[in-house]
């Protein structure tokens, strides 16, 4: 693996925490990066699949839990949740549909790479998200409108529907061409492809930040409770799946990423000019915690094990006394 892929990898969650700060730092930068983000989706899509495993991509997809279970919670009961939680706390009716519209995004496409780096199960995290897509067609429209009503906002389903099949589906296009012709090589340029998907998604998280520094400046009270509630948004969605998925450490934090982490820059080129001020503010902000929590959860997943290795330990204890 060459040098500079190997450091990017080892350390993908700071690298992707840094582009945050580096977009916000450097405004121009951003607005550079900016025209990217679609590019860089399909670069770290198409990087993804190509290191997954296709038998085991198969063999995950073939569990309920995975392709069905995990999907309709993350794009039907969680934009719920979060639309009447929005409503029982008074938030205003933009901010609690750009909520809503963040959750009934499907999880960041990015998701799985980020799995990868954080030692989780991949393979799990791309058969969730790519049959999340694959629904949310059908149902993020209906969502949108139940929560939308008084601002009004109408997505239509067709193209969001092209979308999705248009990203999802060259990707896949393009990693069935490189596995047939080159699939010998993919495993001696591994660690380059991993070193490429963390490069795209730093340029992504860069290009997030386009705007947000002006916006900060020119209302900043206002941004500030818009971070505030996607930072309150996406850590307590985590946790709440963390504590209710069972299995492993690494298994709860998978399925907790997969809940937190939505691809909301598709809902947001979607809406286009229906995306009012406050959903495009409340969806820019969201971007923060989609790419600072990873290291965060860098961090914790030690901790974590060893605090269940401990549980389990006590309870054998108890269990032969």
């Amino acid at each position: 693996m060459p040098g500079p892929f190997a450091v990017l990898t080892r350390n993908g969650p700071s690298v992707l925490a840094a582009g945050v700060f580096l977009g916000l730092l450097v405004p121009a930068l951003a607005d550079a990066a900016r025209p990217l983000m679609p590019v860089t989706v399909f670069i770290f899509v198409l990087g993804t699949l190509l290191r997954v495993d296709p038998a085991t991509v198969l063999a995950v997809a073939r569990r309920p839990a995975v392709s069905l279970a995990l999907p309709l919670c993350a794009i039907v009961v969680c934009p719920v949740v979060a639309g009447l939680a929005g409503l029982a706390l008074g938030l205003p009716p933009a901010w609690t549909l750009a909520l809503v519209l963040a959750f009934c995004a499907p999880p960041a496409s990015g998701t799985s790479a980020v799995a990868r780096m954080l030692g989780l199960d991949a393979a799990v995290a791309l058969v969730a998200t790519l049959a999340a897509m694959a629904l949310v067609p059908l149902t993020a429209p209906l969502l949108a409108q139940w929560f939308g009503r008084d601002p009004g906002v109408a997505i239509q389903p067709s193209s969001l529907a092209l979308r999705l099949v248009l990203l999802v589906g060259t990707a896949e296009g393009a990693a069935i061409l490189v596995r047939r012709f080159a699939k010998e090589r993919l495993a001696a340029h591994a660690g380059a492809i991993d070193g490429v998907v963390v490069v795209a998604l730093l340029v992504f998280a860069v290009g997030t930040m386009a705007g947000l520094q002006q916006a900060i400046v020119d209302q900043p009270a206002l941004v500030i409770a818009a971070i505030a509630l996607a930072f309150a948004a996406n850590v307590g969605v985590q946790c709440i799946a963390y504590l209710l998925t069972p299995g492993s450490v690494r298994t709860r934090l998978n399925v907790a990423l997969l809940m937190g982490n939505r691809n909301v820059g598709l809902l947001w080129a979607a809406l286009g000019a229906a995306a009012t001020p406050a959903i495009a503010l409340f969806f820019a902000c969201a971007q923060l915690p989609i790419y600072l929590l990873p290291r965060v959860i860098q961090s914790l997943v030690p901790r974590l094990e060893a605090l269940s290795e401990r549980r389990r330990s006590a309870r054998e204890l108890r269990a032969s006394e």
